[in-house]
């Protein structure tokens, strides 16, 4: 009995004793979110492009730098039921994962599965597929990025290129792009001796978002840049054009700007020529850099967080283009330069901003009111059978270094066009009080109530059946079609549409 009674007692003190291990353990654990966990990798990427139904399974370590165990509350999927992505948590499979545990300077494995179907539409399984590994303890959350292929595309210049500018060049010649995949492109292309053509029915789709490289520091990735020998020639055809935008092609983004930075034209690029092209849903359209030179025609550029042409003292010569969406001056020109718009429809609703915006000098200092750093450059430019139209009093802003007093440093001509000016003939700092008989010939003023669009609240801009431009162009033979290459006739309309009844 004694000896029973002494094992009792041993055992009772072994259970006391694992009780308080337990509990001091329990106690011990960190679930305060004060532990910078470490990753083996930042984003975890799949490298397959998937050309028929298939899954994929990679996997990355969470690392606990500190010597007391930690417990997260839980390892989840951001995109939550919705996301192609599965997980495996230590052993441990499903969307979400609770209570996970990692021993002080240990480490646990977090599996990572995905399946994707390329015959689905873009909005189920786009080029890009995106979702956050989520690991959070208390009110604190670190991500792991996820990166999948989910489309049969031409991925270039690579799959892991974001945020990292790459160079492109052919010793002069020519890169064709006639592939009927699409192109994806990551990160940015920098052209350079070597002109890139793109054939008619060539979809681009440029993946953006913020990065940061040694470049341009902190930008919105997604750049098609020309360098002094490079240039882009977009080669579309009607009823088959050209298209670039952004890579996010579900319903909530079809009319997203900023998806993407946009194209560059770089400074002295020669030779870029667009035809039958659309470019939107960018940060800027084109930016067409010093003594850059663009040709383009049957072209549509919308939908950005600011300009749709953005030139600087540069040359340019748009037929039958289009520009709306703009969240700045559709078409911005700086520091002078050369430009010839022909029937080009050039429309701001909705924003605080102008159809057009022109000078021929740049303050270079941070006080643009007094610009005492600046530069000046003549400016030769002329508008013939154009719209240039809003919903803002004025859409022209004009503005002369000289103040009207050199006339070749702002040489400005608008011909047969639709405008839209108001203060620009009234206010007493106005230098173009005089702007519908110097500047601008047989051009017709137009009013907030003037029929001109069939429904610009749709992004409708051929012309209403009793549009003010409706047979008051000037006849243009060099130009013997619209936009969409539909014929003018001897009475041709004003802007990039014919009006047919």
């Amino acid at each position: 009995m004694k000896k029973m009674r002494s094992v009792i007692f041993l055992l009772s003190a072994l259970g006391l004793l694992i009780w308080n291990g337990c509990r001091d353990r329990e106690d011990d654990f960190i679930t305060d979110g004060s532990v910078e966990l470490r990753f083996s990798l930042d984003t975890l990427r799949f490298d397959t492009v998937f050309t028929e139904l298939g899954s994929a399974t990679r996997y990355f370590k969470v690392y606990n730098p500190n010597s007391r165990p930690l417990r997260l509350d839980k390892v989840y999927l951001k995109g939550g039921d919705q996301s192609p992505f599965r997980l495996n948590v230590d052993g441990l499979p499903g969307k979400s994962v609770d209570n996970v545990e990692i021993w002080g300077g240990d480490s646990i494995y977090v599996f990572v599965e995905v399946t994707v179907d390329p015959d689905q539409p873009l909005s189920v399984s786009p080029f890009v597929i995106e979702d956050q590994v989520v690991l959070q303890s208390a009110d604190r959350e670190q991500e792991v990025r996820l990166e999948a292929w989910g489309q049969n595309a031409n991925y270039y210049p690579s799959r892991y290129n974001k945020g990292v500018p790459v160079l492109l060049t052919c010793d002069n010649g020519t890169i064709r792009w006639d592939d009927p995949k699409p192109y994806v492109i990551f990160g940015e292309i920098f052209i350079d001796s070597c002109a890139l053509e793109m054939a008619a029915g060539t979809r681009v789709y440029v993946h953006g978002g913020i990065a940061k490289n040694d470049v341009f520091d902190v930008f919105n990735d997604g750049i098609i840049y020309t360098l002094e020998k490079g240039s882009i020639r977009l080669q579309g055809e009607p009823n088959n054009p050209v298209i670039i935008q952004g890579d996010r092609l579900e319903e909530d983004f079809q009319d997203q700007p900023g998806q993407w930075y946009g194209i560059i034209l770089g400074r002295g690029s020669k030779g870029n020529q667009m035809d039958y092209a659309v470019i939107r849903n960018s940060l800027v359209g084109i930016y067409a850099d010093s003594t850059s030179e663009l040709t383009a025609s049957h072209t549509q550029i919308y939908n950005t967080n600011s300009n749709g042409l953005l030139a600087f003292h540069a040359k340019a010569t748009m037929t039958n283009c289009l520009f709306y969406n703009h969240a700045n001056n559709a078409v911005q020109i700086l520091l002078g330069g050369d430009y010839l718009f022909e029937h080009c429809t050039i429309a701001s609703y909705g924003v605080d901003a102008s159809a057009l915006g022109m000078s021929n000098y740049y303050c270079y200092d941070n006080n643009p009111l007094s610009c005492e750093i600046n530069k000046t450059y003549r400016l030769n430019a002329t508008f013939r059978n154009c719209i240039l139209f809003g919903s803002s009093r004025d859409e022209l802003e004009l503005s002369d270094f000289s103040g009207r007093q050199t006339p070749a440093q702002f040489n400005v001509q608008f011909d047969h066009c639709v405008v839209k000016v108001d203060q620009l003939l009234t206010s007493a700092n106005s230098d173009f009080q005089d702007f519908l008989t110097a500047l601008c010939s047989d051009c017709i003023n137009g009013k907030r109530e003037d029929k001109l669009f069939l429904d610009p609240s749709e992004d409708d801009f051929h012309l209403d059946t009793l549009s003010i431009a409706k047979d008051k162009g000037l006849v243009l033979p060099n130009i013997p079609d619209d936009l969409e290459g539909k014929p003018r006739d001897n009475m041709p309309d004003i802007g990039c549409f014919e009006r047919k009844e």
